[in-house]
Parts: C-alpha cells; sequence; structure tokens
C-alpha cells in the first residue's frame, strides 16, 4: 500500500475507464422539454491517461463535465464506468469507482486534515463504522501521495488554498478511484501552485496508473501536460486528440477565435495581435533577445516580420554578457538605440501612430 504503483495494479493497462457514446447534454426547460448544449460526444479515456476538457465559457464544459460524473442525468446517450452503466451504478458504486474535486470550498467545520481525507474511506465502509487497518493504510497512502503529509494533523480551515486543493485531492484518492475528475481545481491558486498542483497530477498518472480528467482554462499548462485534449467549442462541436494535433491543425485556435488575438505555437498560447495595418519590423537577432523584441514589437502595434519578408523598418537585438539587452531600430531613414525594451516599446507606439522620421538615438 506504500508504494504508489500498487493503487491500480489489479487493473488491465490500457483499457476503457470511461466512454462517452453518442452522448447528449444539456437540460430540462418548461414543461419537461429538451435542451441540448452538447450533443452526439463519443470519447474514451483508458487507464493511466490524463485529459484536459477546455473550450471558451458559456460551451458546455460544466454541464458536459456534470453528466459524466453522475450527478446530471444526460438527455440522450450512455456514459460507461469500467464497462458498466453509469446510469445503473447505486451512489456506492460510483464513488467506489470515481472521485471528484470540485472548484467550490465545502465548509467542513473544525475537521482535521486526517479526519476529512478518511471520509474517502466511506464508500467502503459506511458513514459510522470505525477504521480497519486497510484503511488507515490507505489513508496514510493517500496523503502522502498527495503531498499533504505534513499537513496531516493541521485544520482544515487554517489551509491556503493550494494546501486545501492538495487535500481534497488527498480524500478523493483514498476512495481509490479508477478515474478522478476535477472541475477547474487551479482556479483560485496562482502561477507556483497551478503548475505545482498540475505537476502532482502528471506524477499521479505517471505512477499509479490513475486516470485523470480535468477541467481548466490554463491552456500552456494543458498543452505541456495532458495526453488528450478534450475540446468543446463554443458552436457546440466537440473533439478528442493529442495536445500537438489539436495544437497543429488549428482546433485550438478556431475554438478560441476572437478578434485582435492568435494563437502562437511558439508558446502554446494566444497573445494579443496588432492591427495587421501597422508597420512591419523586421526584426533580427537570436535566443531570447530577439523572442522578446517581436514581442515587444506586437505590443507597441506594429507587426514583426522577417529578414526576408517586406518590411518598413528594421530592429535589431542583441543580448549582453550581464544578461541586459541592446536593440537599434532604423526608421525612416533615422536610427535609435536603446538598453531596455521599456524605451523600444515607447519608440515602435510613436511609429505607430505616426510613421513620421523619429527622433535620433538616446
Amino acid at each position: 500500500m506504500n508504494a504508489l504503483s500498487e493503487i491500480r495494479a489489479d487493473h488491465q493497462a490500457d483499457r476503457p475507464v470511461i466512454e462517452a457514446i453518442d452522448l447528449t447534454v444539456g437540460y430540462r426547460g418548461a414543461r419537461g422539454r429538451p435542451a441540448n448544449v452538447l450533443t452526439g460526444i463519443d470519447a474514451t479515456l483508458r487507464q493511466g491517461q490524463f485529459a484536459f476538457l477546455l473550450g471558451p465559457n458559456g460551451a458546455g464544459k460544466s454541464t458536459l463535465l456534470r453528466s459524466l460524473v453522475g450527478s446530471q442525468r444526460p438527455l440522450a446517450g450512455r456514459v460507461m464506468l469500467d464497462g458498466v452503466d453509469l446510469a445503473r451504478m447505486s451512489a456506492r458504486e460510483r464513488a467506489q469507482r470515481l472521485s471528484v474535486v470540485l472548484t467550490d470550498r465545502v465548509d467542513v467545520g473544525l475537521m482535521s486534515v486526517r479526519a476529512l481525507v478518511g471520509l474517502g474511506r466511506a464508500p467502503y465502509m459506511g458513514w459510522f463504522a470505525a477504521m480497519e487497518q486497510e484503511d488507515r493504510d490507505t489513508v496514510e497512502w493517500a496523503l502522502d501521495a498527495a503531498g499533504a503529509r505534513m499537513l496531516a494533523d493541521r485544520q482544515v480551515i487554517e489551509l491556503s488554498d493550494g494546501e486545501r486543493q492538495r487535500v481534497m485531492i488527498a480524500r478523493a484518492l483514498a476512495q481509490r478511484p479508477s478515474i478522478l475528475v476535477l472541475d477547474e481545481p487551479t482556479a483560485f491558486l496562482d502561477l507556483t501552485r497551478r503548475v505545482e498542483l498540475t505537476a502532482l497530477l502528471r506524477r499521479l498518472v505517471d505512477e499509479t496508473g490513475l486516470t485523470i480528467l480535468m477541467s481548466t482554462h490554463d491552456l500552456e499548462l494543458a498543452l505541456r501536460t495532458a495526453d488528450q485534449i478534450w475540446l468543446v467549442h463554443g458552436d457546440g462541436a466537440f473533439e478528442t486528440g493529442c495536445p500537438e494535433d489539436l495544437a497543429h491543425n488549428g482546433s485550438i485556435a478556431r475554438a478560441y477565435a476572437g478578434r485582435g488575438i492568435s494563437f502562437d505555437h511558439q508558446v502554446g498560447t494566444f497573445i494579443v495581435t496588432a492591427d495587421e495595418g501597422g508597420p512591419r519590423i523586421a526584426v533580427s537577432g537570436a535566443g531570447v533577445s530577439s523572442h522578446w523584441a517581436a514581442r515587444a514589437v506586437e505590443r507597441a502595434g506594429c507587426v514583426p516580420v522577417g529578414q526576408d519578408a517586406c518590411a518598413h523598418h528594421s530592429l535589431s537585438v542583441e543580448t549582453l554578457a550581464d544578461k541586459g539587452v541592446a536593440w537599434r531600430l532604423d526608421a525612416n531613414g533615422q536610427t535609435c538605440g536603446g538598453n531596455d525594451f521599456e524605451g523600444l516599446v515607447a519608440h515602435l507606439r510613436l511609429l505607430a501612430e505616426r510613421p513620421a522620421p523619429i527622433g535620433a538615438g538616446d
């Protein structure tokens, strides 16, 4: 029980854990009439896969997630969990196979962390039965697996958001599920804690064979971490695939399409783009300085292009020995330069507003 690899050693690798079969999700409206949100969904998640559910706000991610975990009935189709129709399972049977971690904070009163994690054993022992040694061992394993051992004797009310999420994951792991479903678990965490929590989940998948489905808005983390992306489009379309395929074929860009933004394939996220009618700046240089110079050009309302492209003006950058930057901008027959990007952006904005000669060097 102490080894992470033992959590699902009894299950066949690569088996389907959760399957959506011709699934339609939505609500019953006035007079019981169905209001479809997503239709015809077919998707399979296998043991040992980490999937991220992505899509713009209002696309139906939460509705789909509730139907997949059994808290909301689908309007049509089936959800299969470990090969069994979810609708035919009792609440206890579902809880022995599926754990859910929600974004909402749950008031647990003055409960200790260890006691809260112990609630994960309820599907096996009942609410009022005393724990046996196997249950206690499972709780201690779950605390270790979630990186929450040092929190075990603290009160839940004392915890930070990041610590609380680790504890809720430990409680979910104590159920020893086939699949862990998380609804935006990083929503209230800072950048460092979001990365740490995502890395923890990735490690659990790799070391235990656990299957995880996680809804999130952290596109860049998803593209760097996921085995599969479940992508919901604003028009109700749904598709699955590996991150690289969905990024390469344009599906990610289409799902989040908007005026003034574009998908940056180099960093795997969306950026604000300049008006294509802005001045074209040929950027030359190497490494990190060139990358951030191009970003500065875009932020200033200009369009960065390569040296071989047709350009109105040219910008060269280099990284100095002290990690600083030196830049030189040739525009309208005049030259200026500097040693910080703040000054560069100021010059470029003047250029974007008035394509007249800029002042001489600083």
